[in-house]
């Protein structure tokens, strides 16, 4: 331990950054909650070989995703997530020339209301029977629908990335610079849902003419000369219309939108919270983070309660495993990228400062390759937002910029992407020869650098920058 501690700070930063990324590129290559569990050994070797004192975990992000996550879950095993499937299912087939435009829309809409992209595993098998019964390159709608269900998280108001940078911004002992006019969540959200909404559009446009057309496309009419294969392609529909769905599934679907309804209000009206005073006799409103969750568990239990759910089917769901994995990710991630960057804050803000004042679209980049790393929205903000408050980096950027923190289409190892390539029966969505050229870069880069963009205007038109 004294060989590695005697060693001066810039080469112990380069060690430490080293031990950080090939934890983070080996947790990321076996997947799912070895991410998080490796942050593990990256904490041992900080602690115990340099001597660097433990940080802190994001505790209130992850009892925010365990919050949510519950919630989410409980409306999928209640039937009420069946109900929003439905109803956006009736929209598309009434549209299905408009499908590359409304598909995207339709994913991002149902990420934020329910906080998670997750929801979007359902919805791909009625994208792609829609697009390939009506002569559509499934390619199109289906990768514009993975991303767009994605980038849909930065503009939710139930999601752990919103909650997180907005405590983030808001707390003083980390922004030691709060933004004037910024008072956090409603503000936040009047930035990030229109230039989403603006991304996915664009996003929408791009696919609509992106490849070839079926009838045109050499590969798929190869593959149509087998019946078999033809009959795989074709398939029987997927569908959900015609269904009757039981009343207390809308039920539901209603006390779960309920809560968001109630959430949004107090956010937009502070004065509604319980105040409270403080140990410094400052009395202030009870915090969103803190609305969120009690919001969310109180949502799950309203649910369980007049639905008469089974509480033994919310923890057998896809919504809530792969919040599990989040929630174990960020945990390690977190915990091991404060313990290393609290101790070299003053050193990456005199290397980094002036470089990202002077150029800001180096924040967004930066965090867009740590998003790749950890696969999470909410862990590359934890990670790297505090960090960036750190060393200078002004609030109006960040939030400007918060498109950025969606990086992991860059290779198509996320689950979203990975099902929609599967549920593709016609091949058309796919992972390219070289790997980086696969279904998802290009609408994938598109929709971020586009919503950052539009992010910037807003900010600026707010008065952030």
């Amino acid at each position: 331990m004294q060989v590695l501690t005697s060693l001066s700070e810039g080469m112990q930063f380069s060690i430490q950054l080293a031990v950080v990324l090939i934890c983070l590129f080996y947790g990321a290559k076996k997947g799912g909650i070895a991410l998080g569990l490796l942050g593990g050994i990256g904490l041992l070797i900080l602690s115990f070989g340099f001597a660097v004192a433990p940080g802190k975990p994001a505790i209130d992000v992850m009892l925010t995703i365990l919050a949510v996550v519950v919630a989410s879950a409980t409306l999928q095993a209640s039937g009420g997530l069946d109900v929003m499937l439905q109803i956006a299912e009736k929209v598309l087939r009434k549209n299905p020339k408009f499908l590359t435009i409304l598909a995207p829309f339709t994913t991002c809409f149902l990420t934020m209301l329910c906080g998670t992209g997750h929801v979007v595993y359902t919805m791909m098998p009625i994208i792609y029977d829609i697009a390939i019964k009506n002569g559509i390159r499934p390619e199109r709608p289906m990768a514009a629908s993975s991303i767009s269900s994605q980038l849909g998280i930065i503009a939710s108001p139930v999601s752990v990335a919103v909650v997180s940078l907005t405590a983030l911004l808001l707390n003083p002992e980390i922004n030691k610079h709060p933004l004037a006019g910024f008072d956090g969540y409603v503000d936040l959200l009047a930035i990030t849902i229109p230039s989403t909404l603006i991304g996915v559009l664009a996003i929408g446009i791009f696919s609509w003419f992106r490849g070839k057309d079926l009838d045109k496309d050499p590969e798929f009419l190869a593959k149509l000369q087998n019946p078999e294969t033809k009959k795989y392609i074709y398939g029987e529909s997927k569908t959900l219309l015609g269904q009757q769905l039981p009343k207390v599934q809308w039920l539901a679907m209603w006390i779960f939108l309920g809560a968001i309804v109630v959430v949004a209000i107090l956010g937009a009206f502070s004065e509604l919270r319980p105040q409270f005073t403080d140990a410094k006799g400052v009395t202030k409103p009870m915090s969103m983070v803190a609305t969120i969750q009690m919001f969310m568990l109180l949502a799950g239990s309203a649910l369980i309660i007049f639905t008469k759910l089974d509480p033994s089917k919310i923890a057998k769901n896809e919504i809530f495993k792969s919040g599990m994995i989040a929630l174990v990710a960020v945990f390690g991630i977190s915990w091991m990228a404060d313990t290393m960057f609290a101790v070299h804050t003053p050193m990456m803000k005199q290397a980094l400062g002036d470089i990202v004042k002077e150029h800001p679209w180096t924040y967004a980049l930066m965090l867009l390759l740590i998003s790749k790393f950890v696969n999470s929205q909410a862990a590359a903000i934890s990670a790297f937002v505090p960090l960036a408050l750190g060393i200078g980096v002004d609030s109006g950027i960040i939030i400007a910029f918060a498109a950025a923190c969606y990086g992991y289409y860059i290779l198509p190892t996320y689950p979203s992407d990975l099902a929609t390539i599967q549920f593709d029966r016609s091949g058309t969505t796919k992972i390219g020869k070289y790997v980086i050229n696969h279904s998802f870069i290009l609408p994938g880069l598109i929709g971020v650098v586009v919503s950052c963009i539009a992010g910037y205007f807003l900010a600026l038109s707010a008065g952030y920058l």
